[in-house]
Parts: C-alpha cells; structure tokens; sequence
C-alpha cells in the first residue's frame, strides 16, 4: 500500500500558517537498496520460498529488494568469513551439544563478531556479554537459568536476529535394510551415535546415507558447516561424548575430575591409537587444545574462551588450567574438540590455509576416513582397533550427495540409500509413509532458521529500522504455507523445546504491516512521492 505522500512530506518549503514560517526540514536519502542472501531453490525450497516472502513484504514499505540464491557453501563464506551481506537467510542446526545454551547465546556475543565468527550480524551490547559470562560461570542451574532468560530478553528488543521458525525434523530409514536407531530431538538420525547404533537386516554391512548436503571442506582447524563436523565426528575422538539427553559420557576420557574451580583432570583410555597405528597419548590431547588456541579459528572460540592452556602431566593424564570457572566447560568443550595427532599436525603453522590434499584425515575414531569426492561421494570404515568397535554392526558408512532433496527421496525409495541425512519436504513425507519398506519419523529440533542482519550496514544500523522490517515478516506464513505446519513460528534463539532455558515471554514481533510503517515514522522515517522509503 503507497503512503499518502501529503502527509509524510519532509520539505515544508515555503509554507506560511499564521505569519509564521516552517523551517524547512533537513533533505532524506532514500534508503539503500538490500540484497538479502538465501540457499536454492535445490538446496532448500523453504528458505528459498522464505527470501521471497520476506522480499515481498519490505517492498510494500517501499524498499529495493533483490533476492540473492546463493549456493550453501558459498553464503557460508560469505556470511562467516567475509560478512559481505547485507541480510542472510541461513540455519543453526540444533546438535546435541547446543541444547546445553551456550552455544546459541553465543551467536551474539560482539567477542564473535569477528571475521570467522559465529557473530557475523556484528551485535554488540557490552551488559549482553557480561550476563554472558555470568551463565558461563554460574553452577547452579537455576540461577543459571534466570540469567539465560534474562539474556533473550535483553537482546530480542534489538533484534539483531530474527529466528523465522524451529522445523520439524522429519526423516525416513529402510526399516527392511537396518534397525535399531535411536532419533535425537535437533539431529533426527544422522546423529553421531546413529552409524554405531544401526542393525543391518541383510548381506549388505555397509550403512548408505543421503542427502544435498556436503561438507564446505574437511579441514578441522577450517570447517564451518555442520555438515563437515557431522562427518569428521565420525572418525575424530572426543575425550566425551553427549547422550541424545545430553548426559556427557567419557569417550576418550577413562575420567573427568575437577581438582577445583579452574583446573579439570583428565585420565585418557589405555591402548588407543591413531587410524596410521601411533599412540594416543595425553601428549596428543594437550597439543590439540593449545594448538587450537594458537590458530586463527573462530568456530570454537566460544567453548576456548576460559581456556588458559592444557597441560600433559604424564602418559595418560591432561589437566587443563582455565582462567574462570565454566558451568560447561568439561561437558561440552571436552564434546566438542577432535582429538589430532601432534606428530601429524605439529609441523602445520597456519592449519586454514592447508590445501585439501595436505589435510591430514587421520583420527582415533570409531571410523576411520576413506573418501571424499567432492559433490558426489563420501566414505569412512570401521575402525576394528578401537575400543567400541565390537559395539558397532557396520562396517563402514557411504554418504551419497544428491542436488537436491527430490534425488534423496528418489534414492530412498529404490534402496540406494537407507536413510536420509536431511528434512523431507513437506510433499515428501505423505509419499514416505504410504511405502511399507521406510519408516517416516519426526522430532521438534532446537535449531533454527534465521534472518541476520548486517549491523554494519544501511538500513540494519538502526534499531528502529530493524524492529519495523521484523514486525514485516509473516513468520506464521512460512510455518502454515511452506512447512504445512510441521514446525513452530520463532522467538528467541533457545528454542521452545529446550523449555527450561527457553524465555516465553520476549517481545515477539508478530506479523502487522501498519505497527511497522507507525514504527519508521516514529523513528523520522516518510516516502517519497514514489512510494519509496525515505531516511
């Protein structure tokens, strides 16, 4: 709808009322032009149908929108590594590890708003990052948690971030090919456990997985994307594992103690080794985390930040020395980093920088790496060496990258893969569930899709610019129309699955076209004579 331009004029030019001159208003610039970022079609119709709903809505405030379908791997750069957007449409996967708030929180500390980070939007709020710090520290889960919702409130009236919606994860598996898997809230069954867990049914015991998903590379000390982390969790040791509850469970670790406050012991497992036959030792364990300090990665920054150094007392021991206590420091830091060979990685001065060919893919993990053709195939072996080894009913995993999710469907339906690795599309699931040999399963994931904007740039510098463009969204559009219902409208960046952190009470910022247009003309927004909105 075109604002009545005589109303919102800003150039009282030569206007008299009762002898008294108006002084003429400072000149307006139109506002500039966005480009607002997505994946593809192929990649993902949702996010994709979601930029254009987006794009339809600002338009009607009179903004110059250009939808940008992008490639994964390449809005992955461009949002972490070079933060040349101006509004990204992109995902946080809700892995185990992220239902403990850490992680999500972090997403707007300005200590990641660094090139690399995981706070490309540029947010900065100095009692944000302090609060933060508090949770971090705070062991008592109740006075942790009033900090935590006091967090999401704090930030949600800034809106650096709109959480569009939580998807449902709905997935499907050949229940005539394997059994015995175990779906997790967030990772529906390409989880970590899921490759140990499975059953074949038949000859074959090798486990085929499918999606249109690769990773944006294999390099541990470079990789961005979950989906190169799914992968390498596989072949890489953690000193713990997370249960699908989140129960930390020593892996790697024999024990976890901590001696006090700030300085946490670790006794290693006896006998392991590395897929090249050397010994893990607690020489391994101390060079990986003080080597991931010394690089210039920022994945982890979050879970390194209380970190002063890792130090091997003997053969099988690792104290870690922290300069503040960490409520989660040995739950999820110790879940997270994967464990590197010192003798392979100790020589490699600027780990990002490694070609391909040169990464060294040797781990100490259940599997061990065998290929990986980018865009078509990826595969990993069990390893017989390692101490769960006789747990596991497979003997290697197969990752088919397809284009797109109607190849995966494709590729499920006639027993070329055995599970998916990604969401169905909602046209799918009806299909899947009418086929006798798939079994469709559905869990509420703690992910979510979100729109982030570029605070550094016009017109997301301005609070007020945000608030308005946000309340333009019609997020409960997207859950009814594109998911057919299958998620929930978002609201704060902890999901309402995870209902003991999550805050129900933050602003929300529900879909009304005339409260955005009052809020810009509050904040000395007009339009032009052309419709065009003007700052």
């Amino acid at each position: 709808m075109r604002v009545n331009n005589t109303l919102l004029s800003t150039a009282l030019v030569g206007v008299s009322l009762l002898g008294i001159t108006a002084t003429p208003a400072l000149a307006q610039e139109r506002v500039p032009a966005i480009n607002l970022i997505t994946t593809t079609e192929s990649y993902d119709p949702i996010r994709y149908e979601a930029a254009f709903m987006v794009a339809e809505r600002w338009r009607e405030l009179g903004l110059d929108v250009t939808v940008s379908p992008t490639e994964f791997s390449t809005a992955l750069e461009r949002f972490y590594d070079q933060q040349d957007f101006d509004a990204v449409i992109l995902g946080w996967s809700g892995r185990t590890d992220r239902l403990d708030p850490q992680f999500f929180l972090n997403t707007l500390d300005s200590r990641q708003a660094g090139l690399g980070g995981n706070n490309p939007g540029g947010y900065e709020n100095a009692e944000y990052d302090d609060l933060f710090d508090q949770q971090s520290m705070e062991f008592n889960n109740e006075s942790r948690q009033q900090i935590v919702q006091q967090m999401q409130d704090m930030y949600k009236s800034d809106i650096p971030v709109v959480v569009l919606f939580h998807r449902d994860e709905v997935v499907a598996y050949n229940q005539d090919a394997f059994e015995g898997f175990q779906v997790m809230a967030g990772e529906g069954l390409y989880s970590e456990w899921g490759p140990m867990e499975a059953v074949p049914l038949g000859d074959r015991q090798t486990l085929r997985i499918g999606g249109p998903q690769e990773p944006d590379n294999l390099n541990p000390l470079d990789s961005t994307s979950v989906w190169g982390w799914k992968w390498m969790r596989l072949y890489y040791d953690r000193l713990v594992r997370l249960s699908a509850d989140v129960e930390p469970l020593p892996w790697a670790a024999e024990s976890v103690t901590a001696l006090d406050e700030t300085t946490i012991e670790v006794v290693l497992r006896d006998g392991m080794t590395f897929h090249d036959g050397e010994p893990v030792t607690a020489a391994d364990v101390a060079f990986t985390f003080n080597y991931y300090l010394g690089q210039s990665y920022n994945y982890f920054n979050s879970y390194l930040a209380v970190l002063d150094n890792a130090e091997q007392v003997d053969d099988r021991t690792v104290r870690f020395h922290l300069s503040q206590p960490s409520a989660s420091f040995g739950s999820i830091t110790l879940s997270q980093l994967p464990i590197l060979p010192k003798h392979l990685w100790e020589g490699i001065e600027d780990a990002g920088a490694l070609a391909p060919s040169d990464i060294p893919m040797v781990g100490s993990g259940p599997f061990k790496f065998e290929r990986f053709d980018r865009g078509e195939y990826m595969s990993i072996s069990k390893f017989d060496q390692h101490w769960y080894a006789d747990n596991i009913a497979v003997d290697g995993v197969e990752f088919i990258i397809y284009a797109d999710m109607e190849g995966v469907y494709t590729g499920l339906q006639t027993g070329e893969i055995d599970m998916t690795a990604w969401r169905m599309e909602p046209g799918q699931i009806g299909l899947a569930e009418q086929q006798s040999h798939l079994n469709v399963v559905s869990v509420p994931d703690f992910g979510y899709f979100h729109m982030t904007y570029n605070l550094r740039r016009a017109p997301f510098d301005d609070r007020a610019a945000r608030r308005a463009l946000t309340r333009a969204i019609d997020r409960n559009r997207m859950v009814d129309v594109l998911l057919e219902g299958r998620g929930e409208v978002g609201s704060s960046v902890i999901a309402p699955v995870n209902a003991f952190w999550h805050e129900s009470f933050v602003e929300r910022f529900d879909f009304d076209m005339e409260a955005a247009r009052e809020e810009l003309r509050a904040a000395g927004y007009s339009w032009n004579s052309d419709g065009h909105l003007m700052r």
